[in-house]
């Protein structure tokens, strides 16, 4: 059983393991709620997970440690028991999911670990890791569903409460339960009035389904850009602690994730990868009743792979109207460009590429189609273009 002697044990274990990461006010998050970022992105190894791996590899025995280690882990439980067990001298074996980000992969490998690469996602890497711990002796240490291993997430519960004892609202991202089980057992203990939140992904939302229909569920597939929540099956520890102690789940939007990382860059100067940002995505979306609260957001990781981060902040500046793409019809003749730019120039927009086509069979010989990309405000200046193009003769292609 987690009890909050253990959790209170883990933070004596992690005090020279793990960072006591800072509750950060949002003034520029802050809209109708006072929004508090807890910045686990900025945890050693770049994630919470550091802290339950450690807890938990903290209590096996000598003779546990010499048989080694075995996990799976999409990235973050990866670096975390990676780190833990070279530090205190076990040698480590981690499976994970062929799609993993190779910056994470590396990273573990790096922290000392041996790296199996398995295809398909999360759960797939778990089968293989049993199959490996049968056969070598080896201890597992599960990401999520293991006591001790909640224990430690919930060390980040005792943080926020000590941190801002009056918050109203603690929201937490979902994959396997762990870091929500840890979080709202600490906090409901302390102060049961907090409301504690949970966050998924729309399309990996195994947890939020469990607790519409009452018993752990299993999804056909995950398939989110959020990753370190891209879990097909919540452990049953976990969907027990959220269905006793987690006051409701939500889910969020691939382009609502892109959105809330491509915001915690620009006006907060942090980095979160895509399950560390649902948090901040669901209380900027609207998700939860929040309004005129104290809320947390915890941002429970920060190993967002480089390859991708310049598409999801394109993504991001699309959804929300600051970046689009227009379709014009056009007579091929002179001028033509010009008369389109400068509509948009004196719009306020900025022109960032061009493109003509004239072999579309569709159109007529002596025409061309034009693709013209822009930097914009917002969606109400968008439609401020268009109208001006429309104004002066030109035909947009919806």
């Amino acid at each position: 059983m987690v009890t909050l002697d253990k959790v209170y044990q883990a933070a004596f274990v992690l005090k020279d393991a793990a960072r006591k990461t800072d509750l950060i006010y949002s003034q520029k998050l802050s809209g109708k709620s006072e929004i508090y970022l807890k910045t686990e992105n900025l945890q050693v190894t770049g994630s919470f997970k550091l802290r339950g791996a450690y807890y938990k590899i903290s209590k096996l025995t000598e003779e546990q440690k010499k048989a080694g280690i075995i996990a799976c882990s999409a990235g973050n439980h990866a670096q975390g028991v990676a780190l833990a067990a070279t530090k205190m001298g076990a040698k480590s074996v981690i499976c994970m999911p062929d799609g993993a980000p190779i910056s994470k992969v590396e990273a573990t490998k790096a922290l000392g670990a041996e790296v199996v690469l398995v295809p398909g996602a999360y759960d797939d890497a778990y089968a293989h890791a049993c199959k490996l711990r049968d056969e070598t002796g080896a201890t597992m240490i599960h990401p999520f569903d293991d006591d001790e291993v909640i224990a430690g997430q919930g060390t980040i519960g005792l943080e926020i409460m000590e941190q801002l004892p009056d918050v109203d609202a603690v929201i937490v991202p979902i994959g396997g339960g762990g870091l929500i089980s840890g979080v709202a057992y600490a906090v409901k203990q302390l102060n049961p009035n907090v409301k504690v939140y949970g966050v998924q992904a729309e399309r990996a939302a195994s947890m939020f389904g469990s607790r519409k229909k009452g018993e752990a569920i299993t999804l056909d597939r995950v398939s989110t850009f959020a990753d370190g929540i891209a879990v097909k099956h919540p452990g049953d520890i976990t969907f027990d602690m959220v269905q006793k102690y987690v006051d409701d789940i939500v889910t969020v939007t691939e382009d609502e994730i892109a959105t809330a990382i491509l915001t915690l860059i620009e006006k907060q100067k942090l980095i979160a990868e895509g399950a560390g940002a649902v948090s901040v995505a669901a209380a900027m979306f609207g998700k939860l009743p929040i309004e005129g609260k104290k809320v947390v957001c915890v941002v429970s990781g920060g190993n967002i792979d480089v390859n991708i981060l310049s598409r999801v902040i394109t993504r991001g500046l699309v959804t929300t109207g600051r970046n689009t793409t227009l379709q014009i019809a056009l007579e091929d003749k002179p001028g033509q460009l010009l008369g389109v730019s400068t509509i948009i120039s004196k719009c306020g927009g900025n022109v960032v590429s061009v493109h003509h086509e004239r072999s579309d069979a569709n159109m007529a010989v002596a025409s061309c189609f034009l693709h013209i990309g822009m930097e914009t405000r917002d969606f109400e200046q968008i439609e401020e273009i268009k109208s001006e193009l429309r104004k002066a003769g030109f035909q947009i292609v919806e």
